[in-house]
């Protein structure tokens, strides 16, 4: 990294942080340097960036998010309302509350700065999504402004890496690392634990649970050891933790469930949504080849509850990993074959398909640190039109942060020699003809997909590639 590492040095421009990628480019982390003020990129990321599993559709404003009629009339369409585009579903709400009072870490004997805050998006005529109101604290206040974007130009780019510092956060410790790798974890201990190798369905998930456990125990080192990269986030390993406690605590199983998860967020018909149109897509194709085999080996209701060996897979999940909360909707046992598919379908899409959405993007948009830092130096901003590019810069991290930061995104989207894609088993577990055609199967209609989405990306300014089945590992392996 060019001597760069360990500098305590603040950088002198945004322009002198390229220099951090003499090395290595992709298209896309060229296009975040260039594009990464611009609203409607800013917006884009929310559906197509890697975290696009947070911002909902807004039909009533929470009560601590007071935004006015008056602020945001000249964002909207002509003679148009937020009320009557609200109605229309034009609007949606990103909103960080479950980060709100944990408190950050000290940096320097001085505590650091994580803003839980509110952004409000408006689907325009264009079939853009424009960020038009940001509050960066949850509770509203005289020195807690809305900010908009009629503000001046470094007050409102402040607000939204505000809002972008604290989804960068929630990305990697709720949405990545929890929601996939540690999740995974728990489905790979006890299928090792409950399964004996001949069982089939130890066949069908022991290649979805590849070097897991090897990562995750590599992983938390070097992201939450002693000078691990998560460690100089802004919440630090004790924000970190806390955060990922509450985030458990509210955790579904619809919310793992990507066509549930879709519905309840209202987002069924936004437009450009890459993400929820291939991963729907994974879905029911994973979805026919999980019911394919579960029916040939389990073909009525019966047989599922007779299985004490996948009984206890469930119920040591339904212990450790969701700490037996009934509330989360999560299965403490099976009764019946299409339960078992659901599952199934669940812990194959997230180990697969949700974990390349979250992960194999982190070097094209966040290796360019002003998009996304995991770290900001200065407070919030608590009153308009004080800042300026000096603010910013000093907001940023510093150089041997920002290097450690863009290090850590190329760690986490690089590719092994030996990586296996989405639908190949290698290791042949089958026997009988039947699942072997049925894998066969389910590996057509996942190439018939990659070339559909191929196809559709060479006609995109921005290609959205983290769900074609080509890019798509078959376990967590990185």
């Amino acid at each position: 990294l060019k001597g760069l590492l360990g500098s305590v040095e603040k950088w002198k421009s945004i322009e002198d942080m390229k220099q951090i990628f003499w090395y290595k480019k992709t298209t896309i982390s060229e296009y975040v340097t260039e594009h990464w003020k611009e609203d409607d990129f800013y917006g884009y990321q929310f559906l197509n960036g890697i975290n696009p599993n947070v911002i909902k559709k807004c039909s009533e404003l929470p009560p601590n998010f007071p935004v006015t009629e008056e602020m945001v009339k000249p964002f909207l369409e002509e003679d148009s309302s937020l009320e009557e585009e609200m109605e229309d579903g034009k609007i949606f709400l990103y909103d960080q509350k479950k980060m709100d009072g944990i408190p950050a870490r000290d940096y320097n004997g001085e505590p650091l700065h994580v803003s839980a805050g509110l952004c409000l998006f408006y689907l325009n005529p264009e079939d853009k999504l424009m960020p038009i109101a940001i509050q960066l604290h949850q509770q509203p206040s005289e020195d807690n402004p809305i900010f908009l974007p009629s503000d001046s130009e470094t007050d409102w780019l402040l607000a939204k890496m505000f809002i972008k510092n604290a989804d960068f956060i929630d990305h990697e410790a709720v949405h990545h690392l929890m929601s996939t790798h540690f999740l995974a974890e728990v489905y790979t201990m006890a299928a090792l634990r409950c399964f004996p190798v001949i069982h089939p369905l130890y066949k069908l998930l022991i290649p979805h649970f590849r070097y897991t456990i090897y990562i995750n125990t590599e992983g938390r080192e070097s992201l939450f050891g002693k000078n691990g990269v998560l460690r100089i986030s802004s919440l630090g390993y004790d924000g970190m933790m806390e955060l990922m406690r509450r985030a458990l605590s509210e955790m579904t199983y619809s919310s793992l469930c990507l066509p549930e998860n879709i519905t309840a967020r209202g987002l069924e018909s936004i437009p450009n949504f890459y993400y929820r149109d291939d991963g729907l897509k994974l879905w029911n194709i994973i979805n026919s080849f999980v019911t394919a085999i579960v029916e040939y080996y389990y073909p009525s209701n019966s047989e599922v509850q007779k299985d004490t060996e996948l009984q206890e897979w469930i119920n040591e999940i339904f212990t450790h990993a969701f700490l037996r909360n009934t509330a989360s909707g999560f299965p403490g046992c099976f009764h019946t074959v299409e339960e078992v598919i659901k599952f199934i379908t669940m812990v194959i899409f997230t180990v697969t398909a949700q974990h390349a959405a979250v992960n194999n993007g982190q070097f094209d948009y966040n290796s360019w640190v002003p998009n996304g830092s995991l770290l900001l130096h200065q407070p919030p901003p608590t009153t308009k039109g004080e800042s300026s590019m000096e603010t910013i810069l000093e907001t940023l991290p510093n150089v041997g942060e920002s290097v450690n930061f863009a290090a850590m995104t190329q760690m986490l989207s690089e590719k092994y020699t030996d990586v296996v894609p989405l639908g190949a088993y290698p290791e042949e577990r089958f026997d009988e003809p039947a699942p072997k055609q049925m894998i066969k199967d389910f590996q057509e209609e996942l190439s018939y997909l990659s070339e559909e989405i191929t196809s559709r990306n060479s006609e995109l300014k921005v290609p959205y590639t983290y769900l074609n089945p080509t890019e798509i590992e078959n376990s967590i392996t990185i």
